[in-house]
């Protein structure tokens, strides 16, 4: 195992780490920037106003997205196993 064995498998996983949260943390980013504006333009500022919207939007990414994340996962996953004998010899 040399140093670009490892290289490439933090790449790997960051690339997949990024492939997963990232659709959720645009959802979570997109609804807090318009409930914040929403805020600001009504003065309404109470602080757990944002937290139910955030919480369905990821719910409904989650819906609409898991079966694909979790697809992502397994396949990485599977890669990482079977390549577990070219990595050690």
């Amino acid at each position: 195992m040399n140093s670009q064995t490892v290289l490439n498998l933090g790449q790997d996983a960051l690339q997949v780490m990024l492939m997963v949260s990232g659709p959720l943390l645009i959802v979570a980013l997109i609804l807090g920037l318009l409930i914040s504006i929403l805020q600001a333009a009504t003065q309404i500022n109470e602080m757990t106003l944002s937290f139910i919207p955030k919480i369905l939007g990821i719910f409904a990414t989650l819906m609409l997205l898991g079966p694909w994340m979790l697809a992502t996962l397994v396949d990485y996953t599977q890669r990482l196993i079977t390549s577990i004998p070219n990595i050690i010899g």
